[in-house]
């Protein structure tokens, strides 16, 4: 009897994408358990050093995560030993697949270092630093010798032309790239024994572990048509047949054509949302890193939390995280929600930051997974793209009705106008109602063109959209000049903007990307940007608004030119060039504290024509390499969209014109003693509207303002329009609260830190300085004329550079003196000197030349603050304690106008230092008693040594 001869039934048929996922499940799970469970349980013994523990150091290494406690070496151990298996079948694997027979000696030296690289992994994880730290660091110096070709190798055997050849191109340069300041930060701690170093360095381990693992998981691409079948008798390597590939659905062309439809109003609103919290988040990462420069006067470390915006694309592209993002796009969202929103209830800053930082990085994953998932359905892509600018809109309204803070960003609080719960849990709700389609095949690749003209548009145009358009005041402080009053106020100035800014996003969906890159429209962005850098005034602000106009219009264009080249690497260099044009913006302005300053310095129309000129290549690109539907058909398939946007800037106007007659003061222009013909007059440097915990502070400001019954405050570092101060401006709710009128001073295309005056008396006239300053930072000053009480007094506003620049400083002392000595009408200086009383430069700012007389020149404890007068009556002076606000006391100094009787006294009776007990003070001349004793909230007067000097010297006058 004969029988058929049949080959064995499979018994168990595995597809081998499954082999790279396990092992990246196993790694990642390893190390980040051993780091979750050490944090939890051993938090300070594992961040301590030889030289430094908690808090000088906040992060541990590798090393002290994995191998110095228990349990968390055990779980460590656990979970990397299941890593094994995977690791070793995952390099065979790879051998086989990428084995080519024209380079066989790349091919078995690929296998060669896949499995000794495998051995000396093992050798650094099972003998920690702990238990022979000269053994761990051989294995480890062998095995990232070893990944060099292991890289290189895996890398040029990969087929040309594809995304798994691209991904771990990047992901390995990334990695080598980590190296740099791995070293730099080690020598800093092991060399120079910096506190803080190690926990950076850290930071730069548990990098490379992420690109490591993520490196070897681009196999799973390369392993989908790979099976693993094992017989009875017998085991298998082989290609699955194509109907055992994963299937795309071949749809009839009218399912296609509904694919192409445009999303729902729910479903737009919903993606709208999304973009708001996306711009909420990303606009708060550069505010909360200006923080740490701040306090340590240059730069600080904390800076590199900027690179997770470019680092997140190519996390976005590593399986099985791809796989993830891609098909549940709400995973990510949810995330930025959940640390970028949620950020707030961390008190401490460096946690606040690493959560904000997080919450960017899964922000710009979303959106970068979702550009892929909607790149091959272009009507839904605009639907998109349209929403995602109109969320930056909605952030604008939103900051105009909160005096230009973002009721949802980290430094906001329930104390300070922050709104952090409601946007917490309507950005989960629209997280969870996110409908991005499922990864569809790609957009077809096109050979026309160019990537990097592309990445180099996108990046242009994602630094324009949050330096320009991210608050509606900027461009009003542009072209801001002083009283009187020749171009729009921030709320006038403010609701011109949003209906630029409406109509640019309106003209984008009504007419396609070909014809809003026509030749015709780019003189648009010509003519306006020339505008805005060459004139001030109502003429400059006119420019501005064309370049909004354009810059919401322009929108599809830079969008549709990005659709067809690799994604991760073109998000990768867009976000790369947009952080670069964004610090070089910073540049500009803090070019005395930052490497190269001096080749920014002051070139802030640079940045911003260099911007431009990217954008505008970008468009040039897109008209050379592809053609879309005329316009009457553009219009008829976008017009829902179109309906979408018309009813959302309408509300979002409506809304913004209620907030304008909102945003009428509430309190009077008039000052707090009316009645006894005095004024108080403050200056205060307030660390740009930032307190000591990371909190915006001018409602406690405001407080302290009002409490001290100040009539005119000179406020210093005030320039917060600009990316690292969150595109704001802070005097906005002091005035609106306590009824002041605002000089905002030189605006931040004037590269100074910033100089605001604020008055109860009407600003007459007002003329902005820039002092001489050949080497350190831009040092502003404001001259204006005010009406106190039917007389013209002036009031000099004065910011003096930095004490290291000794040059810079007499040169402004000698501009400032001439500056006081030119007025004959009654003066006041509220300066910052940076000088000793009585000393140096202190002699030409209380000189003859000058004509003016120190407040107090008996107070040997100021350093830079000072108040300087003449022809007014001295009332009473103090300082003020400044709490946790700022790192600046505030000083207070009463007066009252000359009678034509008293300007014939001596000038030592008039201007010397002459006390008398406060009993014998007019009641309405005396400071106000709330800030007697222990104060209210943290402020209280303290001159000398107090509470003696106020027994000596209740009163003065």
């Amino acid at each position: 009897m004969s029988a058929a001869v049949t080959s064995p039934a499979p018994r168990v048929a595995l597809n081998a994408k499954y082999v790279a996922y396990a092992h990246s499940v196993f790694a990642y799970s390893a190390f980040f358990s051993a780091l979750v469970v050490g944090c939890w349980l051993h938090y300070h013994k594992i961040v301590q050093n030889s030289s430094y523990g908690y808090p000088d150091e906040w992060f541990p290494s590798v090393s002290a995560a994995i191998g110095d406690r228990y349990p968390e070496r055990s779980v460590f151990q656990l979970l990397i030993a299941c890593t094994s298996g995977p690791r070793f079948l995952l390099v065979f694997l790879n051998f086989l697949i990428l084995y080519s027979p024209e380079w066989l000696w790349l091919s078995y030296t690929l296998l060669f270092a896949g499995v000794v690289r495998t051995i000396t992994c093992g050798g650094w994880v099972y003998i920690t630093s702990t238990d022979d730290h000269d053994w761990h660091d051989i294995f480890m110096i062998g095995y990232i010798v070893l990944t060099l070709p292991w890289t290189i190798l895996v890398t040029v055997l990969s087929p040309k032309n594809t995304l798994v050849r691209s991904g771990r191109f990047y992901t390995a340069a990334a990695f080598f790239a980590m190296l740099v300041p791995l070293v730099y930060f080690f020598i800093q701690h092991k060399v120079h024994v910096i506190a803080g170093a190690y926990s950076y360095y850290a930071y730069c381990e548990w990098s490379l572990i992420v690109l490591d693992i993520g490196f070897d998981a681009w196999s799973v691409l390369d392993f989908l048509d790979v099976e693993i079948v094992l017989l009875s008798n017998s085991l298998s390597l082989g290609t699955a047949s194509k109907s055992q590939k994963s299937k795309v659905s071949e749809k009839p062309a009218a399912k296609i054509a509904g694919a192409e439809l445009e999303y729902s109003f729910f479903n737009f609103a919903v993606n709208t949302l999304n973009a708001h919290i996306f711009w909420t988040v990303v606009t708060s990462l550069l505010l909360c890193v200006w923080y740490f420069p701040l306090w340590h006067m240059g730069i600080s470390g904390y800076e590199a939390a900027v690179a997770v915006m470019f680092i997140a694309p190519l996390l976005e592209a590593v399986p099985p995280f791809s796989y993830i993002f891609r098909n549940y796009p709400l995973i990510p969202r949810m995330l930025t929600v959940v640390f970028g929103v949620g950020a707030y209830k961390l008190e401490d800053p460096e946690q606040k930051l690493l959560s904000v930082t997080a919450g960017v990085g899964f922000g710009v994953i979303a959106m970068v997974a979702e550009f892929r998932n909607l790149s091959s359905t272009p009507f839904k892509l605009t639907s998109y793209w349209t929403s995602f600018v109109l969320g930056l809109l909605t952030t604008s309204v939103s900051k105009y009705a909160n005096h230009s803070n973002n009721p949802g960003w980290a430094i906001m609080n329930e104390h300070n106008g922050g709104l952090n719960e409601i946007y917490f849990v309507v950005g989960l709700l629209a997280a969870v109602a996110t409908n991005i389609p499922k990864p569809a095949a790609p957009a077809t690749s096109t050979s026309s063109g160019s990537l990097i003209l592309a990445a180099l548009a996108l990046g242009a145009y994602f630094n324009l959209l949050k330096t320009f358009m991210s608050d509606s005041s900027t461009l009003v402080f542009w072209n801001w000049e002083g009283y009187p009053v020749r171009g729009p106020t921030a709320p006038i100035g403010g609701l011109l903007h949003f209906a630029s800014f409406a109509t640019g996003l309106i003209l984008s969906v009504r007419y396609s990307p070909k014809a809003l890159s026509s030749v015709f429209f780019t003189p648009v962005a010509l003519v306006s940007s020339a505008l805005m850098v060459t004139s001030t005034n109502w003429q400059g602000f006119i420019g501005s608004l064309g370049l909004t106009y354009y810059l919401a219009a322009i929108g599809p264009v830079i969008c549709h030119g990005s659709v067809g080249y690799n994604t991760t690497a073109l998000f990768f260099l867009a976000f790369f060039v947009s952080i670069l044009l964004s610090l070089a913006g910073v540049w500009t302005v803090a070019y005395a504290f930052v490497p190269g300053g001096p080749y920014l310095r002051e070139k802030a129309n640079a940045v911003f024509i260099a911007s431009m000129v990217l954008l505008i290549g970008g468009v040039q690109n897109y008209s050379n390499r592809r053609s879309v539907p005329s316009v009457s058909k553009y219009a008829k398939k976008i017009s829902r969209t179109f309906q979408y946007t018309i009813k959302i800037v309408t509300l979002l106007l409506a809304f913004s014109g209620a907030v304008f007659w909102y945003r009428k003061p509430a309190a009077p222009f008039s000052p707090n003693n009316e009645s006894s013909k005095q004024f108080t007059t403050g200056i205060w440097c307030v660390h740009f509207g930032l307190d000591n915990d990371m909190w915006s502070s001018e409602t406690r400001m405001r407080d302290l303002i009002r409490d001290a019954e100040v009539d005119i405050i000179g406020l210093l570092e005030t320039d917060t329009q600009r990316l690292i101060g969150g595109n704001r401006d802070f005097t906005q709710k002091i005035a609106h609260d306590l009824g002041f009128y605002v000089d905002y001073g030189p605006g931040p295309n004037k590269h100074t830190w910033g100089a605001a005056l604020l008055s109860k008396f009407p600003i007459l006239n007002s003329t902005h300085h820039l002092m001489p300053s050949p080497v350190g930072e831009l040092a502003p000053a404001i001259h204006a004329t005010l009406d106190i009480y039917g007389e013209l007094v002036d009031i000099v506003v004065f910011h003096s550079g930095q004490e290291e620049d000794v040059e810079d400083r007499r040169l402004q002392s000698l501009e400032l003196q001439r500056i006081m000595g030119s007025s004959d009408r009654p003066l006041v200086l509220l300066s910052y000197l940076v000088t000793e009383p009585l000393k140096g430069n202190y002699n030409t700012y209380v000189s003859k030349e000058s004509n003016v007389y120190d407040i107090d020149s008996t107070d040997w404890d100021r350093w830079c603050e000072y108040i300087l007068f003449r022809d007014l009556k001295k009332v009473a002076y103090a300082r003020i304690s400044r709490s946790t606000i700022t790192d600046t006391e505030l000083q207070v100094a009463k007066f009252k106008l000359l009678s034509d009787e008293q300007k014939q006294l001596d000038e030592d009776f008039l201007y010397g230092n002459h006390y008398i007990p406060e009993s014998e003070v007019h009641p309405d001349l005396r400071m106000p008693s709330v800030l007697r004793g222990e104060g209210v909230r943290g402020h209280f007067y303290h001159v000398f040594d107090e509470p003696r000097y106020f027994a000596d010297h209740p009163g003065q006058v």
